[in-house]
């Protein structure tokens, strides 16, 4: 499984020009090390939209799932630093989906990314997932493509959090997360005119209503980068 672990937490939000640099100060200096130092956090990637509008996309690979319900996790979301609490109201429409990996081939980082958020029709999981698995395997070997990875949310037993208060408790998920990796921009961006345009999705068992972005990446790191 390329990505590393079996869990994952993936988030889009929207973040205004005016703050832009202070964020990735503190995304990059103070929040990564931070998400980084607790135990089963194994590697962090921040992208930014690849249009150059506001949206920003990032991705935490997590070695079980149990992570998101942890008492080290818990911790950082209910005591949040003096700049946390300064950036998390700028955290516009929020979309926070606490993962399990369903599958996984080929790279997780590299420099352009496209996002897919959807839902599997009822009855229509194991199709869809299988359909998607084939389509990675083959799409991983694709000229100007390097990975694409399917995750699933499910809520932890974890209360609301400060930080989601900070944000007024007003957090909304993705039920079913495609990510698609590659180094050429318009490899990626075929993607969702092709294989994954929301007709395609659908005669492979999803529902109607997949929302894509396409990301380029702007800072990776794992644990033993920031310590």
């Amino acid at each position: 499984m390329a990505m590393l672990g079996n869990a994952a937490l993936a988030m889009w939000w929207d973040m205004a020009p005016a703050m832009r640099q202070d964020f990735e100060d503190w995304h990059a200096h103070e929040h990564f090390p931070e998400r980084l130092g607790i135990p089963g956090f194994r590697r962090a990637s921040r992208w930014s939209c690849a249009e150059g509008g506001e949206a920003v996309f990032v991705l935490y690979e997590l070695e079980d799932f149990s992570v998101l319900s942890s008492p080290g996790y818990a911790a950082r979301l209910n005591a949040p630093t003096p700049w946390s609490t300064r950036m998390m109201p700028h955290h516009r429409h929020m979309v926070r989906s606490q993962c399990r990996v369903l599958g996984s081939e080929g790279a997780v980082t590299a420099r352009q990314a496209l996002t897919v958020r959807l839902s599997p029709e009822p009855g229509q999981e194991a199709v869809l997932r299988d359909a998607l698995g084939n389509l990675g395997r083959e799409l991983r070997q694709r000229r100007g493509l390097v990975g694409l990875h399917l995750i699933r949310h499910e809520a932890p037993p974890l209360a609301p959090t400060e930080e989601q208060r900070m944000r007024g408790l007003a957090d909304r998920f993705a039920d079913w997360v495609l990510i698609a990796c590659g180094y050429d921009a318009q490899a990626v961006r075929a993607l969702a005119q092709a294989e994954l345009c929301a007709d395609a999705l659908q005669a492979l068992g999803a529902q109607e209503g997949a929302v894509h972005q396409r990301f380029a990446l702007a800072y990776s790191a794992t644990p033993g980068d920031v310590r």
